[in-house]
């Protein structure tokens, strides 16, 4: 790096390449190539340079077997190695000096970003499961809302940044290098919610707050169960240059793995791109429409699909002319509408929803680590407003952004709305389609909000996830609001009553009409390079636990990826990572919200044996949140550091 530092890189050299130089892709994220990703990495990358493409996968700044700290997420300094590290590639002689950047979640994120930096030797990009908006659509904030994934996704990369580099790689100083990672990384947790509005914090490396900042073509992947779909078809909308959308029914997994299925061709279609732009090889890619989306069929509502049924369909331009933005009344005492009827006269409802109202929400991004979807929402429509259509005469699909106005109060100056959009069976199940959050303080702003006037009725809109979807004839839809979301979101401060005038209430949906040429839209089967060997010690085990103790009156939903134990054979390298989530409640107190983490991560390799521990406990009264973060490290059977962090940080109107 120009400061001197030294960033840690796999690269996989094709034969010949030093003589005959190639085009370069570089995937560049802090989850350890040598052990972590090592796998996937061996899968994508043998397969990219196995059809002419060297390949490297760097270990980001503190991070892996790198060079320093990491301190936050998309910092200037990593973004500046980004732009350092493609200048390196580029300038080696097995590089031709054409150089395409890769990656998902932080890898997509990373790769828009330096995108904007406008690096010279970077031609094109692939961003998959990621977003332009670092606080309105990211694992922080939705709608102003606090979501669980804060502390879910804060609590991973605890654990991550404490982690040890490698002594095979870096020789003795490994040591000195954990431990500067143990004393420096900080507590991410604590900055995140220090920053609970749209602030500059926020704002300086969204990518929507200029689009016209990147200048080569963008390929958007993302799934319906992730949480960052929303971003493609902005980006869709919104950039200038050449880009195409691709969204399946897959959680956060590249679509070559994706669950739910079906997985697609994905690394083919990756060439097809790379090949066109870093090669100047006419492979059609570009002749494609611009979105090609997965149109997911009615299904009965299970929170683990192995696949999802449905076809798909593609637009050829985005905002698509074909889609009618299609209004529905929402009228007492529970109905909705035909499209355009009389939303008949004033009436107020109110709801005051019970805290376990949530409890079969899922995760706000699916990794696959199921059972993390939603369930039948039957029992939590029953603390909900609910409205429902009647048996629909003929099929209704839908494909992007819906939304739904309210004229709405509440009895305090803070709360909360969450709607949700399902799918309701003949014999009465209902599946979750889509959803939205909005906090009611944020009504006009995310940057400014503002606290409500008691029993004050406002107009207010909440806009709902990007969905395709489509209903059967006999089907019915319904639309629930409700005052809270937890665990998905934070809980308001206070017990909020909510009521909503049905004369001014509307669901809005991006309707569309099958085409003919949707049949024309294929994939090819999924391929990948050769994986890795390894050997499984101890087994994975994935679980959502609901344990409702009725003597104590509390309820407490109990998240377990234990992804168990394996041996890298190439290097000998045992691999554990575990992490257990805790969410609780008890009826009737807001307060009473508790989220607690607890991870395990280890490597042993002869006489290399380390051991990284995190706990995390978020709480909240009606002022303040409350951190209580534990860090300890091990050397075989010796603690080297313990920590414990202590914080109240004031509550923002969230």
């Amino acid at each position: 790096m120009r400061d001197g530092a030294r960033l840690a890189a796999r690269i996989w050299l094709p034969e010949r390449a030093e003589t005959h130089p190639l085009p370069a892709i570089m995937e560049y994220i802090p989850y350890r190539k040598r052990d972590i990703t090592r796998a996937r990495d061996s899968h994508n990358h043998n397969y990219l340079a196995g059809h002419g493409y060297v390949c490297v996968r760097v270990d980001m700044r503190g991070s892996g077997d790198s060079d320093g700290v990491l301190t936050d997420e998309y910092t200037a300094q990593e973004l500046e190695d980004g732009v350092d590290a493609i200048a390196w590639i580029a300038a080696q002689a097995w590089c031709d000096g054409k150089v395409g950047m890769m990656g998902i979640s932080w890898g997509g994120f990373n790769s828009m970003k330096v995108a904007a930096r406008q690096p010279p030797a970077l031609k094109a990009i692939i961003s998959a499961c990621a977003s332009d908006d670092l606080y309105a659509d990211n694992i922080h904030y939705m709608g102003g809302c606090l979501l669980g994934d804060n502390l879910s996704e804060a609590t991973v990369m605890f654990a991550f940044n404490a982690l040890p580099p490698d002594p095979a790689i870096v020789g003795e100083r490994w040591r000195d290098m954990w431990l500067e990672r143990l004393q420096g990384s900080g507590l991410w947790l604590e900055k995140w919610l220090r920053h609970q509005r749209r602030s500059d914090y926020w704002k300086r490396h969204s990518i929507c707050e200029d689009y016209s900042a990147i200048r080569c073509p963008v390929m958007a992947v993302g799934g319906w169960a992730d949480g960052f779909t929303n971003a493609i078809f902005r980006l869709l909308h919104h950039l200038e240059v050449p880009r195409l959308g691709l969204i399946g029914p897959w959680g956060h997994k590249y679509p070559h793995n994706g669950i739910p299925g079906p997985a697609i061709g994905f690394l083919q279609e990756a060439l097809r791109w790379w090949d066109y732009w870093l090669k100047g090889v006419d492979t059609g890619i570009m002749d494609e429409p611009m979105l090609r989306a997965w149109m997911q069929d009615s299904i009965l509502p299970n929170s683990a699909y192995e696949t999802r049924p449905g076809r798909w369909v593609s637009e050829r331009e985005w905002p698509a002319k074909s889609i009618s933005e299609t209004y529905f009344p929402l009228n007492h005492p529970g109905f909705i509408g035909a499209p355009g009827a009389d939303p008949g006269p004033e009436h107020w409802l109110t709801v005051q929803s019970p805290l376990s109202l949530g409890m079969a929400a899922g995760k706000w991004c699916s990794y696959a680590a199921t059972p993390d979807l939603p369930g039948d929402q039957r029992e939590e429509d029953g603390g909900a407003l609910t409205f429902d259509s009647a048996p629909l005469s003929e099929g209704l699909e839908i494909l992007g952004v819906g939304w739904v106005d309210l004229e709405i109060s509440a009895n305090r100056e803070t709360g909360m709305v969450a709607v949700r959009l399902c799918d309701m069976a003949p014999d009465g199940k209902v599946t979750r389609v889509t959803y939205g959050l909005l906090n009611l303080c944020h009504r006009h702003s995310d940057e400014k909000p503002e606290p409500m006037e008691p029993n004050r009725p406002y107009r207010v809109r909440v806009y709902l996830n990007g969905i395709g979807h489509s209903f059967p004839a006999g089907n019915r839809m319904r639309v629930s609001i409700s005052s809270s979301y937890w665990p998905l979101a934070w809980t308001p401060p206070e017990d909020t009553m909510l009521s909503v005038n049905t004369a001014r209430c509307k669901l809005c949906l991006p309707i569309r009409k099958p085409k003919v040429e949707d049949r024309n839209i294929h994939f090819e089967v999924a391929e990948q390079g050769p994986g890795l060997e390894t050997r499984w010690l101890e087994a994975e085990h994935h679980n959502w636990r609901l344990i409702k103790d009725l003597a104590a009156e509390t309820s407490t939903l109990e998240v377990i990826n234990d992804q168990g134990k394996f041996r890298i054979e190439e290097t000998g390298t045992d691999v554990v990572r575990s992490t257990q989530e805790w969410y609780s409640f008890t009826p009737e107190d807001m307060t009473s919200a508790r989220g607690e983490t607890y991870t395990v991560g280890s490597f042993t390799r002869n006489d290399w044996d380390v051991t990284v521990v995190t706990r995390t406990v978020l709480t909240s009264d009606r002022h303040d949140f409350h951190i209580h973060a534990q860090l300890d490290g091990y050397e075989e059977d010796r603690r080297i550091y313990s920590r414990n962090w202590e914080y109240t940080i004031p509550r923002d109107m969230v």
